[in-house]
């Protein structure tokens, strides 16, 4: 790329979006790391993890679909993203002040509904910054600068936890959680989008192009097979854990997370950029595709850390593609005046097709049936692999 074409996209607003969500990664990505630990020690009971967890999705989805769709109504987008970025940033070092763990629950689904409220509001504020011809790029960098967040969280929160403990590392991420908000305020510009007429949600999903439908079919499809890649670290930790023991184990899976989350954070990037050159849809599809090897990988992988290494890398390639990439054709797919709805919509699919295909993985795992809870990700992978294909086959999206 020659500099010419570099400054056309990459420009201060865009390298703004890419600091805030380096920042904002980094602040929740540290809570997350402690916060099991921290409910441990507060004398929560097992369950309690996996209810903050459920409730908090939950609220995101729905969130992201109110967010996007009332960011339409009003015409006007950076002030209520800025509130989201308030809402998530203030609430985790509000953990700090948690002595039982319903109050964790409180704080946690007041930060994942902001977090949920912000994201299409910032995908169309983002996308009507870069444009059809550089968002795969561009999306792709955000991405990147995000992933760059997420693999520090956990090396932050180590170096921390043993010198300041659980509550003052909870109040240190208000730091990353202020910037990110700084940044966005600053680098962000916003843009007045027409409103031609007020309209309910019923009618915003109507006035969905035929095409935004056949994308959002195939989203779903494979969103139902794209479990949490919390369920990836611990399976490979039950894998390890006759030949390694349960200390080494974990670390072990740890350390391969991290592999994940810089492919994730290397890929997104070049991978935007080549979608722009030759096709989205064609890339996107690629990215589904290859994590379908990686669902066939784990249908029949023991407790080999080069398989599993190479599970990973599939991991963090395809979530570069897929995070980077859906977003972008969605950009190019949704009028200005019904964007922040289609975000919304988009985002929330992915919310429930994590949701459902983690339980019913998970599930299948407790049972002992790692081939039938990898096979049916393989299956609905390969439907959403071919769904995406065909709809590259008409149309392109450069």
């Amino acid at each position: 790329m020659n500099s010419k074409e570099k400054s056309k996209w990459l420009t201060w607003e865009v390298f703004g979006v890419g600091l805030t969500s380096f920042f904002s990664d980094l602040s929740h990505e540290v809570v997350t790391t402690i916060l099991p630990l921290f409910l441990a020690s507060l004398g929560a009971p097992p369950y309690a993890v996996g209810l903050i967890e459920g409730i908090s999705d939950g609220l995101s989805s729905f969130a992201k679909l109110l967010g996007g769709w009332i960011s339409d109504q009003l015409g006007k987008r950076k002030s209520l993203a800025l509130l989201g970025y308030i809402l998530t940033g203030l609430t985790q070092g509000l953990f700090a002040f948690a002595v039982v763990w319903p109050l964790a629950l409180l704080f946690r689904a007041i930060g994942w509904f902001g977090r949920g409220w912000r994201t299409p509001i910032r995908d169309a504020l983002f996308y009507e910054a870069v444009g059809r011809e550089a968002s795969g790029r561009a999306f792709g960098f955000e991405r990147a600068m995000d992933t760059v967040g997420a693999v520090i969280a956990p090396l932050v929160a180590l170096f921390f936890i043993s010198k300041i403990g659980f509550r003052n590392l909870f109040l240190l991420t208000w730091i990353p959680g202020i910037l990110a908000f700084v940044c966005f305020f600053l680098f962000v510009r916003d843009r007045q989008v027409k409103v031609f007429k007020a309209f309910s949600l019923r009618d915003g999903l109507r006035s969905f192009s035929p095409q935004y439908k056949q994308f959002l079919f195939a989203v779903t499809f494979f969103g139902l097979a794209d479990f949490s890649h919390t369920l990836l670290i611990y399976w490979a930790g039950i894998l390890l854990m006759p030949v390694y023991g349960l200390a080494k184990a974990s670390s072990v899976a740890i350390s391969l997370y991290v592999i994940h989350n810089i492919v994730y954070a290397a890929a997104s990037y070049p991978m935007g950029h080549l979608a722009d050159k030759i096709g989205k849809s064609r890339i996107l599809a690629l990215g589904y595709a290859a994590a379908c090897v990686m669902f066939l990988g784990l249908m029949f992988s023991k407790g080999n850390v080069v398989v599993l290494g190479f599970i990973f890398i599939l991991a963090g390639f395809y979530v570069a593609i897929e995070d980077a990439l859906e977003r972008a054709i969605a950009g190019d797919l949704l009028a200005s005046e019904i964007k922040g709805t289609g975000y919304g919509v988009l985002a929330s699919l992915n919310g429930i097709g994590d949701l459902c295909s983690s339980f019913i993985v998970g599930v299948l795992l407790s049972l002992g049936c790692p081939i039938f809870a990898f096979g049916y990700c393989l299956l609905l992978g390969l439907a959403g692999s071919s769904l995406i294909f065909r709809l590259s086959l008409k149309t392109s999206h450069k």
